[in-house]
């Protein structure tokens, strides 16, 4: 279908409306807003094709169809924060018109343009966010917004009955959009379960979400009535349904929706029945899978013309005046086009990386705690700077699975709940994203969470909930909106007895490629706590997103070469590490041997087996981003160079430690041992793909 079809039709429908009786429960004044509000999000679509056109625009995912969702943006508060499917065009515009002094036409076209007068992404992405509206940023990740919708209402509450300032009201609701294709998603699938299973315990949620239903998925039909038995089955979630081609049914039911969430704190789902105009995107040939038929009679669904049609039953306006408004909104849409011929545009990769490389500003302090009687195991040091942090800042949180009474598989927590409370310190669903989603909710609400992935490999269930929500919010909200959150992450490979690939998984790629975070690993006990100090402080005070990930091997273990010797278990220090800071042991100038995690403890066994190689061993401890400038000056004293890297050869740390290298143009030899490139399997047949004590001092020989 194309832009002038539509906008033909509409002219033509308008001039011959029928009579019918109007429906007096709502009232003009609203339905006048309504209608604007549907005017302007449908005239954006067509300017955003137009600026395509001109070789001005870039983005052209209509929200034509969908208009009725500026029921949920003039009946919601400024105030009630909204996270927005990408077709919820006239919520923006419904919300903007509650804000003196807002520009929605500007906003989404500049947007469109890639140009730096967008409010939010400041030229990165077209989205609807505005931090002056309380909408947070939205791509196009399928449902990667539906877990955090669910942690920020759970926050509410949470918040409120720990007496911290919140972002927003504590009677806020929550609102959520998404289509009716990604209802199937296992993102959406998890976090309407997580909803279900927090109602279920009689747990606050005041969240709305909401489907816009258009029948597809791009080409694929969503089977007929497969999203209403799907979303209306879940337990203790509340379920509406409304035609969105009516306007005073859906005003209506929207006005009663939210006012039972605000008041009840039960989530619900409103169901809104929409049709999809103008394909998929710009460069969706819609007829390629529907028949012009299916496509024209879709017409007869245009939110546009059932509320014109309302507006002229009750003699608000006659035809004409419909007409004439149209075409007035027309022209100031296309006032705002022409003044987008020549946008300023980001103009550097400085400028477009702004909000994800900003050095740390902050000089993290010392541990002002006294030191422990005796030597701490690396979980022990772990657990101790949980309690000190969870002390010293109210509004830090720890939870994920078994954390709580169990302590953790590894007892990493044990103890916490008990001193700090189930509000703070608290058992999670079996489900990362829920985990993840819960963090990134409260974040956004204004706590810090530190939530704990129990195992390495369990992170790839959700790892999207890093790289699509958490990393990428500075980004897209050029710094407006930001999520601070330390993930703990208990991994590594060196299990004895226990395990295989997933509790043995020695990937860190997925983790290192993502712009923005900072992954963290301690050795050993010194320097866990102060490094997980840090990880908070920039956090806290920077907003970051940091991955602290914990070698499991290395929890418990007190002994460096001798058993009973003791001489791994360590008081933790008490100068703090910032961030990019190396650690070196030894004093030995013939090898520098480059590592992390498990790695440390290895190579200084390693060491004093070779000892006519004088070796000293450096622990890189960020592994993103690494600390090159360190590592690099650090290299240049030495003839040559030993990486020991614990994961796999394609794609694991060493890569990046001699590319660094090679690029700064170190002289010396340089030699890796990796991995193989291999799953970690169960038992003593790990020893035959994971790097070996052996395998180092063979290489500090040769």
């Amino acid at each position: 279908m194309r832009s002038e079809q539509l906008d033909d039709h509409f002219a033509t429908a308008v001039r011959s409306l029928p009579h019918r009786t109007a429906d007096p429960r709502v009232s003009d004044d609203l339905l006048v807003r309504y209608f604007d509000a549907q005017l302007q999000s449908r005239h954006l679509d067509y300017a955003a094709r137009e600026l395509q056109r001109r070789g001005g625009g870039f983005y052209t995912i209509a929200s034509a169809g969908h208009e009725s969702d500026a029921a949920l943006g003039l009946l919601t508060r400024i105030t009630d924060p909204a996270l927005l499917h990408y077709r919820s065009g006239g919520f923006y515009a419904a919300r903007a018109s509650l804000a003196p002094g807002s520009t929605p036409i500007r906003d989404v076209l500049a947007g469109c343009a890639a140009s730096t007068l967008d409010p939010i992404s400041a030229g990165r992405h077209k989205v609807f966010g505005n931090a002056r509206l309380s909408i947070l940023p939205q791509t196009s990740t399928i449902a990667s917004q539906l877990p955090r919708a669910v942690g920020l209402a759970l926050a509410l509450a949470r918040m409120q009955k720990l007496g911290l300032e919140c972002v927003w009201p504590f009677d806020a609701v929550v609102v959520c959009s998404f289509g009716d294709a990604s209802a199937n998603h296992s993102t959406a699938v998890g976090a309407l379960n997580a909803a279900a299973y927090l109602a279920h315990r009689g747990i606050p949620l005041p969240l709305v979400f909401v489907c816009e239903d258009n029948d597809f998925g791009i080409s694929v039909p969503s089977p007929a009535g497969w999203v209403e038995r799907s979303l209306s089955s879940y337990p203790g979630i509340g379920y509406r349904a409304v035609d969105g081609a009516d306007p005073v049914a859906t005003l209506t039911t929207t006005s009663e929706v939210v006012d039972e969430v605000r008041t009840s704190r039960i989530p619900t789902i409103l169901h809104l029945h929409t049709v999809r105009f103008l394909g998929h995107a710009g460069s969706d040939v819609e007829s390629a899978y529907r028949t012009h038929d299916e496509i024209t009679a879709d017409y007869a669904r245009d939110p546009l013309i059932g509320t014109a049609t309302e507006l002229v039953a009750r003699g608000t306006f006659t035809a004409d005046e419909v007409l004439d408004r149209y075409e007035t909104v027309r022209a100031e849409v296309g006032a705002v086009v022409d003044d987008l011929r020549h946008p300023p545009r980001l103009r550097s990769a400085a400028e477009v990386m702004r909000p994800l490389h900003g050095r740390a500003r902050h000089r993290v302090a010392d541990d002002p705690h006294p030191q422990p009687a005796e030597p701490l195991t690396l979980a022990q040091a772990v657990n101790r700077a949980l309690g000190h942090i969870l002390e010293d800042l109210p509004h830090a949180c720890v939870f994920g699975q078994d954390v709580a009474l169990k302590g953790g598989v590894y007892g990493v927590t044990r103890g916490l709940q008990e001193r700090f409370g189930r509000l703070r310190v608290f058992d999670t669903l079996l489900d990362e994203q829920t985990v993840l989603g819960t963090a990134l909710g409260f974040a956004v609400a204004g706590m810090l969470p530190i939530p704990e992935i129990q195992y390495l490999a369990y992170l790839h269930n959700a790892e999207d909930q890093l790289r699509g929500e958490a990393a990428s919010l500075k980004f897209f909200s050029d710094g407006n909106y930001r999520n601070p959150m330390v993930v703990r992450i208990a991994g590594l490979p060196y299990q004895r007895g226990f395990g295989g690939h997933f509790h043995n998984d020695n990937s860190v790629a997925v983790l290192r490629d993502i712009p923005g975070l900072l992954l963290a690993v301690p050795s050993n006990p010194a320097s866990a706590g102060a490094l997980l100090r840090t990880c908070v402080a920039l956090a806290h005070t920077e907003g970051r997103v940091c991955v602290f990930l914990e070698p499991i091997a290395l929890y418990h273990q007190r002994d460096l070469v001798d058993d009973g010797d003791g001489l791994w278990a360590q008081r933790p220090q008490t100068v703090a590490l910032q961030p990019g800071s190396v650690a070196t042991y030894g004093t030995g100038d013939d090898v520098l041997v480059v590592t992390f995690g498990n790695g440390v403890r290895m190579s200084l066994r390693a060491a004093r087996r070779a000892a006519s190689t004088a070796t000293t061993v450096l622990d890189l401890q960020w592994l993103a981003p690494l600390p090159t400038i360190e590592l690099v000056d650090t290299a240049r004293r030495f003839p040559r160079v030993l990486v020991v890297d614990e994961t796999r050869r394609g794609g694991g740390v060493s890569d990046a430690v001699v590319a660094a290298l090679v690029d700064a143009g170190y002289p010396g030899r340089i030699h890796r041992l990796t991995a193989r490139d291999s799953f970690v399997p169960l038992g003593p047949a790990a020893a035959h793909v994971l790097v070996s004590e052996e395998d180092i001092v063979d290489a500090l020989l040769g």
